[in-house]
């Protein structure tokens, strides 16, 4: 599970979605080198362990909707990388029966969105970070996992597909943006 990023700790609204060449080139390093780098060097790590088994399971967490380009251009190229990563190691991994999938979650209840002042209608549009969890784990548990191997999936989308629901017993659908850019 390969689920580390930077590039928006230091978020604030007055930069994030400025033009790309008015961002910050700060930004571009962390969310390819803590983000993208960080991905592919977890997964290159972990595969010699997992060939050895001959199965295995790669979920590289992102964000994605439909193809939509993202309001920020590093962090919509860096998600894109991730997600294009995902359908390369798919391709390279599927005659060692490890699928590889770029999975990617709605708006989480982390530690730094409850640190934020959100409405009861906006805190209900979020998932607990278990839900994403649950759709790891009903990832690994299928064994036809490889069918889905190179895909960009959404929690929401697998929640439906498996059955699960998140703590609240609610089962968030997929995540959509209200002002996609395209």
């Amino acid at each position: 599970m390969n689920n580390v990023w930077d590039g928006y700790e230091q978020y604030d609204d007055r930069t994030f979605d400025l033009p790309f060449w008015e961002q910050p080139l700060w930004r571009w390093d962390k969310m390819f080198t803590a983000g993208v780098r960080a991905h592919y060097t977890a997964s290159r790590f972990a595969i010699p362990l997992m060939m050895s088994h001959r199965q295995g399971l790669i979920v590289n967490t992102t964000f994605w909707d439909r193809g939509k380009c993202l309001s920020n251009l590093p962090y919509d190229l860096a998600k894109t990388a991730i997600n294009r990563m995902a359908y390369g190691m798919a391709l390279e991994l599927r005659k060692y029966h490890i699928a590889a999938v770029a999975l990617s979650p709605g708006w989480m209840r982390t530690e730094s969105v409850m640190a934020h002042k959100h409405t009861p209608e906006e805190l209900s549009k979020t998932e607990s970070v278990e839900y994403i969890g649950r759709a790891v784990a009903a990832l690994a548990t299928d064994p036809d996992v490889l069918e889905k191997a190179g895909s960009v999936l959404t929690v929401g989308d697998l929640a439906r597909e498996y059955g699960f629901t998140d703590i609240d017993g609610n089962q968030p659908p997929a995540y959509r943006m209200s002002n996609p850019r395209d």
